[in-house]
């Protein structure tokens, strides 16, 4: 059965795109045909899969279904990981599901014919409250909120689990931890205490994830068993397991590995003061 996964976050900046790139990565390479639509008009995601950021005929005809979604999608340097690419044109997509019949069920009409095909569909989303997000909770299974432990975190966090409420499954972790930092540590200790939602992995703030944007590839291709990339497969695993994913090796490993989260992935909670 397909599996929608949106990155998605209120605010911006907080490592939705990364997650959505590394954990896409992560499915395919563990054997799953994995698909990634870029939905933020700034192409983040494209940008670095290196794919050209268009879509024939514009974003108009994609939520109208006037273009055959099939046709729109690039391979990736990765096996099994496809691209559904931005494109400028999804600026106005607000508008473009607003002038259409069933305005917040565009998204999942257009995924429709795509969830036969492969078993995980990552959703890169822009930063928003808007008809693009309602769009969104109404297409994806399960939203992956990255959350810097910022001490305006838990407020955010609350806004969004209540704009969602009866939606979409919320599944949150931590994004650009610095564990020296006491606040830091202080905020995750709390807000995993007042969420069951939280989920244990966290990413850390590290040189390799900013490296992405220079070198267009995924963290585990710049630097395999560094600290970002240990924290990605940890994450991952962790979401498969919330998901119900059958037991055996750690999500995102290679055929024979041992079933257990990765070796030398961050404790699930960091320590306290």
């Amino acid at each position: 059965m397909s599996r929608v996964l949106a990155t998605y976050n209120i605010k911006g900046g907080v490592g939705k795109t990364s997650a959505a790139v590394n954990l896409a990565y992560l499915a395919a390479r563990g054997g799953a045909k994995t698909l990634l639509w870029d939905l933020d008009p700034q192409g983040a995601s494209t940008y670095l899969f290196r794919v050209r950021p268009k879509v024939r005929g514009g974003v108009r005809k994609l939520v109208h279904r006037k273009s055959a979604v099939e046709k729109l999608i690039k391979g990736t340097d990765h096996e099994r990981l496809d691209l559904l690419p931005a494109d400028f044109s999804y600026r106005h997509m607000d508008l473009a599901l607003d002038a259409a019949k069933h305005s917040n069920d565009r998204l999942a009409l257009v995924l429709e014919p795509l969830r036969a095909e492969y078993e995980y569909i990552f959703l890169d989303c822009p930063p928003s409250i808007s008809l693009v997000s309602e769009n969104v909770f109404e297409a994806a299974d399960t939203l992956l909120v990255p959350i810097i432990p910022a001490t305006l975190s838990s407020r955010t966090f609350e806004q969004l689990e209540e704009l969602v409420r009866g939606g979409p499954q919320v599944l949150a972790f931590f994004s650009m931890v610095e564990v020296r930092k006491s606040l830091h540590r202080e905020v995750m200790a709390k807000l995993r205490a007042a969420h069951v939602t939280m989920l244990g992995a966290a990413i850390p703030s590290a040189d390799e994830v900013e490296r992405m944007g220079v070198d267009r590839t995924v963290v585990a291709e710049i630097a395999p068993g560094g600290r970002a990339a240990l924290a990605y497969e940890a994450l991952w695993w962790d979401v498969r397991r919330r998901l119900g994913a059958p037991a055996g090796a750690a999500p995102g490993a290679p055929p024979g590995a041992p079933p257990a989260a990765p070796p030398g992935a961050p404790p699930a909670h960091p320590p306290a003061g």
